[in-house]
């Protein structure tokens, strides 16, 4: 029987060209031979997976070839390629760090170093996982690092680059990886499947790609235990089922319900979701993933940034075109707490229903929110057919004088003046003889009596709220011009009203007065009316110094410097 040999080992890059997402540092590598500007020491560090020993092995095969190609990658046929592919050189030597991470070990390659190459030109020593050596063995391999002899050559690869010493990292050219994109794994795992005769469909791909989380060692590992569970023809199906990942239908199946409202089947989605052997934690995640989708889709700028599938995709556009921004921002945002606290919670299960019935509620939400806000029809005021066309149309002299139009009095908008200043502005203004048949007093009598009911009825409101019930029956509001002033004792609970309680509160001003133009306007009592306010050491200190005889003494006797 063949001996089989894994997809990652199979189909490992073995020049610059076939190294997958990381062009830029093929390409400093291939400039930096070209030149002859070889450094002593490289760093390569990223995720596990995306290719920097295949890197520092390619390097070190190119450095050391005798006919390199137009494009320097190793040819692959001298003496120096095939005892590299053998197994057998003596110029190239890999140490694993995370097994040979002692002050012994380091000797024995400092030791080793001092040996010139027997074929080629430099002896290139690769350790992995440097991360892993001791605080000694770094000690140890500094002075080597830092100044090894002409022929040799260092590349260190790491994952956790900030466990390496600086002192290590200032001696290194340092290449940073990254992490493979998924049409680029879907790429490269098509062509395998291709040679290797296997039919896979692209969604089938995605979803190993996406599993995989950047790494392309981890996706092709998930491709062989594909094929070996579903042999030479992989559906999507197969493979959702083999790697336990949760399918798109159930997350576009809980949007259905959410839009509708529907809690209870959203509930016994995520019932049957439990039932296959799924963790609640990672559905819950996925559904987070999911809403960023449907966000990323409603822009057109943003769409690059959804890696699916196109038939998924296309799923993706149909729904995010049925929901409002405004709706998965705050799903998204209950999605997100509710993970957030899964951890910390007796009962998960009943946290995570809590959070889908929410969800099922905004869109009701959102319509009652919209109702209250619609403005009353107001009834049209019965006139003539002359005065319907000509406001300036003379009356007849026998009809009542209570049907006369009245002037237009402007309203007094919120201009930053008092109370009290406004106020003393009018009573300099002189009244027009035609104006002092209805006095101003009468007029704006009515305003404030309805608002002081209207407050008792939004203190009643909140009374599943008592603080806050509390502190609206206590408050005297102001009313200038459409803003109604809301006094509060300090600037915490300002911003938790106008974070929590606001806009609640002003769309039922607003109802009630039946004018949308009505803002809430929350204000801060000063300090100084209050005698409160000092919340900082340096405030209570200064008046205690301006109030406190005893105090004064006390600081005099013990010759203490108040700040």
């Amino acid at each position: 029987m063949e001996q089989f040999i894994v997809s990652a080992r199979k189909y490992r890059p073995n020049s610059f060209e076939t190294l997958l997402g990381q062009e830029n540092i093929a390409r400093a590598l291939k400039n930096s031979i070209l030149r002859g500007q070889l450094a002593h020491a490289y760093l390569f560090c990223g995720p596990r997976g995306v290719g920097k020993t295949s890197a520092a092995r390619i390097f070190a095969k190119t450095i050391n070839c005798a006919n390199p190609g137009p494009d320097l990658e190793p040819c692959g046929e001298c003496e120096s390629c095939r005892s590299f592919a053998e197994g057998r050189s003596y110029s190239i030597h890999e140490l694993d760090a995370a097994s040979n991470n002692s002050v012994d070990d380091i000797r024995a390659l400092t030791d080793k170093v001092r040996i010139p190459p027997q074929v080629g030109r430099y002896s290139v020593y690769i350790i992995d996982e440097v991360h892993m050596l001791s605080q000694q063995a770094f000690n140890a391999f500094l002075k080597t690092l830092e100044e090894p002899p002409a022929h040799a050559i260092f590349i260190l690869a790491t994952t956790e680059k900030h466990k390496i010493l600086p002192t290590i990292l200032s001696r290194c050219q340092t290449y940073d990886f990254n992490r493979i994109s998924v049409d680029d794994m879907v790429r490269n795992m098509r062509e395998i499947a291709a040679k290797e005769g296997v039919t896979v469909s692209d969604d089938a791909l995605h979803i190993i790609a996406q599993k995989a989380d950047g790494a392309m060692r981890d996706a092709l590992t998930l491709f062989d235990q594909t094929v070996a569970f579903c042999g030479k023809e992989i559906t999507y199906e197969q493979v959702i089922k083999n790697l336990n990942v949760l399918d798109y239908d159930y997350y576009f199946s809980l949007t259905d319900n959410f839009l509708s409202g529907d809690y209870a089947q959203a509930m016994l989605t995520f019932d049957e979701i439990l039932s296959k052997g799924f963790n609640a934690q990672s559905f819950i995640g996925g559904l987070s993933c999911h809403f960023r989708d449907l966000l990323v889709c409603k822009n057109d700028a943003s769409r690059t940034l959804l890696e699916l599938a196109p038939t998924v995709a296309a799923r993706y556009h149909e729904y995010a075109a049925r929901c409002e921004v405004g709706f998965l921002f705050e799903a998204l945002n209950i999605t997100t707490a509710c993970e957030s606290a899964y951890k910390q919670s007796g009962n998960p299960r009943l946290l995570i229903e809590f959070a889908l019935m929410k969800i099922c509620n905004l869109k009701a939400n959102f319509a009652a929110a919209a109702r209250e806000l619609k403005p009353k029809a107001q009834p049209e005021p019965v006139v003539s057919a002359s005065t319907r066309h000509d406001r300036t149309a003379v009356v007849p002299p026998g009809q009542p004088t209570a049907h006369e139009p009245q002037p237009e009095v402007k309203k007094a908008h919120s201009t930053g003046l008092s109370i009290k200043e406004m106020m003393a502005q009018a009573k300099q203004e002189p009244v027009a003889p035609a104006e002092q048949d209805t006095p101003a007093k009468d007029s704006a009598a009515p305003d404030v009596t309805k608002l002081t009911d209207i407050w008792k009825a939004l203190a009643e409101s909140e009374s599943k709220m008592p603080r806050l019930s509390s502190a609206i029956a206590n408050a005297t509001p102001v009313m200038d011009g459409k803003d109604i002033h809301f006094v509060v004792g300090n600037l915490a609970q300002k911003e938790w009203i106008d974070r929590n309680c606001r806009p609640r509160m002003e769309a039922f001003l607003q109802k009630q007065f039946g004018d949308r133009a009505i803002r809430l306007i929350v204000d801060v009592k000063e300090a100084q009316e209050t005698g409160r306010g000092m919340y900082m050491p340096s405030d209570k200190a200064k008046y205690l110094q301006e109030n406190s005889p005893e105090f004064n003494a006390l600081r005099k006797d013990f010759e203490l410097e108040i700040s």
